[in-house]
């Protein structure tokens, strides 16, 4: 069974006083412990559909579906607790948080928001947080505008995994960061899904860490599904044009993984 079922989901802008589809009718599935990778070049739709699917912005078209309910149409006190169990991680974790904010105010509003813990247990359960992400307990004391961008995306990813959810979107989340925290990071989310079993939807630009983390791929282009397939297979062997150009635009990727 399908964690996340995405059905001809449109979402239309205009530009110039012309109307255009920056999603245009794109179908994809999510399963249980699943990564699935959205790929694709600049304005090709990729975090607007991050967008749809955490339902900050609504489609003009579409269906969604999350845990076998019809997402679209929760609302009010429904609507935030499904929420809880879909997270997201953005690319820039100082614009996503307060930076003059605390490590543990952090931590502390969902935990507190989806009352997951009383506040006397919330201590406990923030300093469990940041030693299942790899950091010390002591950082939660500290400023999120004093510690590094490497630190600041373990507490992103501390922050969403507080909820415990089934499925966390991931947009660009690796693209800031310096080539060895990327790694680090990388193998952080691979061992929480190994453990508990998440889904992630990660969206990149980078075919080299799509082909890392990635079970199946969907590559866009102008809104619409240029191809999709298992990850390493269209990556080694793009059949469209944009899929092409993205390959070729990554010339550290060889043809053969072993």
């Amino acid at each position: 069974m399908s964690l996340l079922a995405v059905s001809n989901l449109t979402k239309r802008y205009h530009r110039g006083g012309k109307p255009f589809a920056a999603v245009d009718e794109v179908s994809f599935e999510v399963g249980p412990g699943e990564t699935l990778a959205l790929a694709g070049p600049s304005g090709s739709g990729k975090s607007t559909i991050a967008r749809l699917v955490l339902r900050l912005i609504e489609p003009d078209a579409g269906r969604i579906g999350f845990e076998g309910a019809d997402f679209l149409a929760l609302s009010g006190a429904a609507l935030r607790a499904r929420r809880a169990r879909l997270q997201m991680v953005f690319q820039d974790p100082l614009a996503a948080f307060n930076p003059r904010a605390t490590v543990a105010r952090v931590l502390d509003d969902p935990l507190r928001i989806h009352n997951i813990a009383s506040r006397a247990e919330r201590p406990r359960r923030i300093a469990a947080l940041l030693e299942r992400v790899g950091l010390d307990a002591g950082l939660a004391a500290r400023a999120i505008h004093e510690i590094s961008g490497g630190q600041r995306q373990r507490v992103a990813i501390a922050r969403a995994i507080a909820t415990r959810p089934s499925l966390i979107v991931l947009d660009e989340a690796v693209s800031a960061l310096d080539v060895s925290v990327r790694g680090q990071i990388l193998e952080l989310l691979l061992d929480l899904q190994r453990r508990e079993r998440i889904a992630y939807l990660f969206i990149s630009h980078d075919l080299g860490v799509i082909r890392a983390v990635a079970h199946r791929v969907v590559i866009l282009d102008a809104g619409r599904i240029a191809e999709s397939g298992d990850a390493r297979a269209v990556i080694a062997n793009p059949q469209s044009p944009v899929g092409k150009a993205l390959v070729e635009a990554a010339p550290r990727l060889t043809r053969n993984r072993p």
